[in-house]
């Protein structure tokens, strides 16, 4: 897939906490600010009950889930677009993601220090955002003064992209986040050039203390900023996760049931991360394997078939199909082609949530 999410927030908010229990890594997670310096990188696998039923029904040797690739990125300080505590070096690395899973502390307690000396959810999340923004308006203003030149030049197009730029840079000084907005195709086009931090689609992780009304007052503040942000939000107990990681899965749903859970918080945070990311799924199950395969919304039926093969792209003739839901209720592929429901569908075909998918090609 190549897509990729960066956990970012201040240092100490349970960022390292929550990656090692999403990915299974071992990244040191400790009580001081920068214990993460070069950036974490994890596989999280996606859980999708649909994949566990179709492993059944066709009884597939093996399961193959889709995956997520996860970056801990070192906390933000105030002033971090300045230089300050490890600064730009790790804003680049929050560049090179698709999507940034912000981590925001909603936890009291006096053992995990606070780098402002006290929890205030609000507060935090505008520190970062700060550092973001700023770091674009660098960003901008050089990008326009080269374009600038370009103009001078006679060069008509780089006049559309300066007014774009001008734009964007008036709507940061307003402390306007960027991704929030519309772009037509051509203003999007530069603004991936760009690479900017604050058009970024955002996930708020709130990450509680254990206890099930625990944090409640500071997860609804952090629920009614994404609101008017247009974000979602995942509440998250990093430490709970993170003993739920370490149990054998036979142990896990009744560690849940007990908690009073139907499931982790790291399943509706993967599940969340790919709405962020524009993503469905599609399978493909048989005896040798049941799989599920991650493609971009809108994507048609040669280009999902090039994800599993660059040659089945190449030589794509069309694809067999027939939805996940209509095999559930026939109980096998046999009867989906008895009732009709199995379709032979052609290069403008898009592929839809759920898809049960074979494709023919040449070789």
């Amino acid at each position: 897939m190549g897509l990729c999410c960066g956990m970012i927030g201040l240092p100490n908010v349970g960022k390292t906490t929550i990656f090692n229990a999403l990915t299974g890594s071992g990244a040191l997670a400790a009580n001081y600010p920068f214990a993460t310096v070069d950036p974490n990188t994890g596989i999280a696998l996606v859980p999708d009950p649909r994949l566990i039923k179709l492993t059944e029904i066709f009884a597939s040797k093996k399961t193959t889930y889709s995956t997520l690739e996860v970056r801990d990125i070192a906390g933000l300080v105030e002033g971090a677009s300045k230089g300050e505590g490890l600064g730009n070096q790790f804003l680049g690395h929050i560049r090179e993601v698709d999507a940034l899973l912000h981590v925001v502390r909603c936890f009291q307690g006096t053992d995990v220090v606070h780098v402002s000396g006290g929890v205030d959810p609000l507060r935090d999340i505008g520190v970062i955002e700060t550092e973001l923004m700023l770091s674009d308006l660098e960003t901008l203003d050089r990008r326009k003064q080269k374009t600038e030149k370009k103009v001078r030049a006679g060069d008509k197009k780089a006049a559309f992209e300066v007014e774009f730029l001008a734009k964007l840079i008036g709507q940061l000084d307003k402390g306007e986040w960027l991704g929030n907005l519309p772009y037509t195709a051509e203003e999007q086009v530069i603004l991936t050039e760009c690479q900017l931090l604050s058009a970024k689609p955002v996930l708020f992780l709130a990450n509680v203390s254990e206890g099930k009304n625990a944090d409640d007052q500071m997860v609804q503040t952090v629920r009614d900023f994404a609101e008017k942000r247009g974000a979602r939000v995942v509440t998250i107990c990093g430490q709970l996760e993170a003993e739920l990681s370490t149990l054998p899965d036979s142990e896990r749903a009744d560690f849940l049931n007990e908690l009073g859970l139907t499931e982790s918080g790291l399943v509706r945070l993967t599940r969340e991360a790919y709405t962020l990311l524009d993503l469905i799924t599609f399978f493909t199950a048989g005896e040798v394997e049941s799989r599920a395969w991650p493609i971009s919304k809108g994507m048609k039926a040669p280009q999902a078939a090039g994800k599993i093969h660059s040659d089945m792209e190449r030589g794509f003739i069309r694809a067999e199909v027939y939805h996940y839901d209509d095999l559930l209720a026939c109980g096998s592929e046999a009867k989906v082609k008895e009732k009709g429901l199995f379709r032979l569908e052609g290069k403008d075909y898009i592929i839809k949530e759920a898809d049960m998918v074979y494709f023919r090609f040449n070789v």
